[in-house]
This record gives structure tokens, C-alpha cells and sequence, in this order.
């Protein structure tokens, strides 16, 4: 059974391809989306990645409305895919990740890929990736991918890091 915010990520995907509509949030909002967080939305077909937006950091008032608006950028403006189209709906899968607030590294040694995040900032350039992420084993493919999202050029060592943990909802 899916969990309510992957619930709400679908319906708020399906009836904005359906009806080119935004749904309204649930007007009963569980604990969890009256939380404030950055918020992830992933969507997959075939076990391949078909959309992933999030935020850093909250940028609306809860975790309902972030997953809302994340999980319509994820269906739809992902520069890396075409917009989802109606006759795929059937074959997407779902995951949503509420992140914990970012904490600054002072030694790599603190990072692991499979139980953290990654934040990468050099100025106002700044790439993250989510943590357990398949093929992503060691913590340097972790700063390299993270590096490349952010347009840090790899040899640049002299950057701030960050961490954070993630609730993933399948």
C-alpha cells in the first residue's frame, strides 16, 4: 500500500496531465505534511528515472504543498526528460523524500552515500544528491555527481559540503 505523500504526489501528477489542474492540498494534512522541509519528488518508469525536482529547503508554507509543486516540476519541467505524457501514468512509480535540515561538513570522513545526502556549494552554484541512490557506492562518485548537477568544476576541492538524511516514502 502506498504511503499518503506518495499518494499525493500521484493524484497531484495525474490530474495535472489529466486536467492541466493543480490539485488543492488534503484538508485534513497528516503530521507530516504540516512539516516544513525541503522535499524531493522521484518519479521512475521501468526502474529507470523519468523526473526528479525537489527544494533544498522548504519554500511553501508545509510538506503537502512541497510535494505538490515538486512532483508537477518532476512530471513536467525536469530539463533532462520530455514532460510525462498521459499513456505513461499507468507505468510511473512514485518515491517522495523529506529531507532533514542540511548540516555543514567539516571532514568527509562524516559522509556515507548510503545513509546521507550530499549538498555541494561553490558561491552561488550548489548541486545535491540524495542519499541510497543505485550505482552511487562511494562518497567520492557522490561529490563528482553532486559536483557536475552544480557546474563545480571536479578538480575544485575547495568547496563547502553539506549533509543530510532523507525519510523516503514509497
Amino acid at each position: 500500500m502506498m504511503h499518503p505523500l506518495v499518494i499525493l504526489a500521484k493524484n497531484a501528477v495525474e490530474q495535472f496531465i489529466h486536467t492541466g489542474k493543480v490539485i488543492a492540498e488534503p484538508e485534513e494534512l497528516s503530521p507530516e505534511m504540516k512539516e516544513q522541509a525541503g522535499v524531493f519528488v522521484s518519479l521512475k518508469k521501468q526502474g529507470s528515472l523519468r523526473g526528479c525536482i525537489g527544494t533544498f529547503s522548504p519554500v511553501t508554507k508545509n510538506v503537502a504543498s512541497e510535494i505538490i509543486a515538486n512532483a508537477l516540476s518532476s512530471a513536467s519541467k525536469d530539463p533532462r526528460f520530455k514532460p510525462v505524457r498521459e499513456d505513461e501514468l499507468s507505468t510511473l512509480e512514485y518515491s517522495v523524500d523529506v529531507l532533514s535540515p542540511p548540516e555543514k561538513v567539516v571532514d568527509i570522513s562524516e559522509l556515507d552515500p548510503k545513509n546521507y545526502g550530499v549538498i555541494v556549494a561553490d558561491g552561488q552554484r550548489r548541486g545535491l544528491l540524495l542519499p541510497d541512490l543505485e550505482g552511487v557506492d562511494t562518497v567520492n562518485e557522490q561529490l563528482k555527481i553532486a559536483k557536475m548537477k552544480a557546474g563545480i568544476s571536479l578538480t575544485n576541492n575547495d568547496i563547502e559540503i553539506y549533509k543530510f538524511k532523507v525519510r523516503r516514502y514509497r
